[in-house]
């Protein structure tokens, strides 16, 4: 198949806080080296609560990147947000003097929003009466926020979106992003998800569920995707932005192009609120869709970052689609789960995952799943266990499957100094 996309789309810039570094390069080195940023749960008394583990983000300062009085009013995943937004437009040397204000874009996306700042006035209320609730609670709570505020931080007037589609957000971000400049509605588009759901009301109820790891006494031994031994995710939080732009203008200004996304998949199981659906068909046709997007054989893909959660359905689901998609190629690809190093960082973790994927193939090296000790009949694939791998590493291709039965898979392609085509 070939591609008839109008415009062509390039990453130019990249931007994160996650529970293993706080910026792009600290993220990826502790990826490198298998580090897990899981812990022991800091923000509040687990005393009462089974689950007392999960995947913090670490010695954060929002002041770094919002005045002290703003950081205030604003929720967790707004300075989160923010943070990852400033590194990724300076990664991209992204000059709004030169843009048209109208023809730049933002889509950011949060699984759950500003809980922070919900639960935190919802005590005011109770204890001191209404008059007291802040002025700033719905801003800091819209899930729209982090879109608005990188859009006013930045002077973009173009296309404003804020999506939620749970635990595919961020690859749906950065979809309908790519979108967006394909049918021309904008040049360049601020893309991502942002996620600080690290909450007493949040851990109760994924643990209620069943859904969470319970290895409070090896809280980094915790998550282990595609581990027999498996017991559940674990919760992280973050925010992964990425800067996508039309190549030719990428070109013409001499930007460093990471890759080209090249596919993006987006559909629904239609079978469970919270279940994936055991056969794995609605993520295989997801992907399916993804590859036909991008015009690629099945057999030019490289490496999969896998939703990998670390939950018994969902990684013997994926492995399942993936092998329905690929067929005899699923055995030759490499698939890992950053997940084993970051927890779940959920209406974020799309767009994180897809950041590492942007890494894998420029430096040629497949970050590892960590914490894989016993082999699963159910997940008999190749996921990059334990060790980081040197790679030939040209396409690449992110899942993301959330509770709703959301599904979001993209693709990238590696383009050469040298040429204008992807490599395959």
């Amino acid at each position: 198949m070939t591609r008839s996309h109008a415009q062509r789309v390039v990453v130019t810039g990249i931007g994160a806080v996650t529970p293993v570094g706080n910026d792009v390069p600290s993220s990826w080195a502790a990826l490198l080296v298998g580090h897990s940023g899981v812990g022991l749960i800091t923000q509040f008394d687990t005393t009462d609560f089974k689950v007392r583990i999960a995947a913090e983000v670490k010695d954060f300062d929002p002041t770094r990147f919002v005045d002290k009085r703003e950081a205030r009013r604003m929720d967790r995943f707004l300075h989160f947000a923010a943070a990852a937004a400033q590194e990724a437009l300076a990664d991209t040397q992204f000059d709004m003097a030169h843009q048209d204000p109208r023809r730049v874009g933002v889509v950011v996306g949060s699984g759950i929003g500003g809980v922070h700042t919900l639960l935190e006035q919802q005590a005011i209320l109770v204890e001191r009466g209404p008059r007291r609730v802040s002025p700033f609670t719905i801003p800091g709570l819209m899930l729209n926020s982090a879109a608005a505020h990188i859009s006013i931080m930045l002077g973009a007037r173009g296309p404003n979106l804020a999506l939620a589609t749970a635990c595919a957000t961020g690859t749906h971000a950065l979809g309908e992003a790519a979108a967006l400049i394909r049918r021309g509605s904008a040049d360049v588009v601020i893309a991502g998800g942002s996620e600080a759901a690290i909450v007493p009301m949040a851990m109760a109820g994924f643990e209620n569920m069943g859904a969470l790891s319970t290895r409070n006494d090896a809280p980094e031994r915790a998550s282990r995707p595609f581990d027999a031994d498996r017991d559940g995710f674990v919760m992280g939080e973050g925010a992964g932005i990425v800067v996508l732009e039309r190549l030719d203008l990428a070109l013409a200004r001499g930007a460093r192009i990471y890759a080209e996304l090249v596919g993006y998949g987006v559909n629904n199981d239609a079978f469970h609120l919270a279940a994936p659906a055991e056969d794995g068909g609605g993520a295989a046709e997801c992907m399916q869709i993804a590859i036909e997007d991008s015009g690629l054989p099945p057999t030019a893909v490289d490496y999969i970052n896998a939703h990998g959660t670390s939950t018994p359905l969902n990684d013997a689901g994926e492995t399942r689609a993936i092998k329905a998609v690929f067929s005899e190629h699923a055995y030759r690809l490499a698939i890992s789960s950053s997940k084993s190093m970051t927890g779940h960082l959920m209406g974020a973790a799309g767009a994180i995952e897809a950041i590492f994927c942007l890494l894998a193939m420029r430096d040629q090296v497949l970050p590892p799943t960590i914490n894989y000790e016993t082999s699963d009949p159910a997940c008999d694939l190749d996921y990059v266990p334990n060790q980081a791998r040197p790679a030939t590493v040209n396409v690449t291709m992110s899942n993301s499957f959330g509770f709703g039965g959301h599904n979001g898979t993209v693709m990238f392609a590696r383009i050469p100094e040298s040429s204008r085509e992807p490599a395959l």
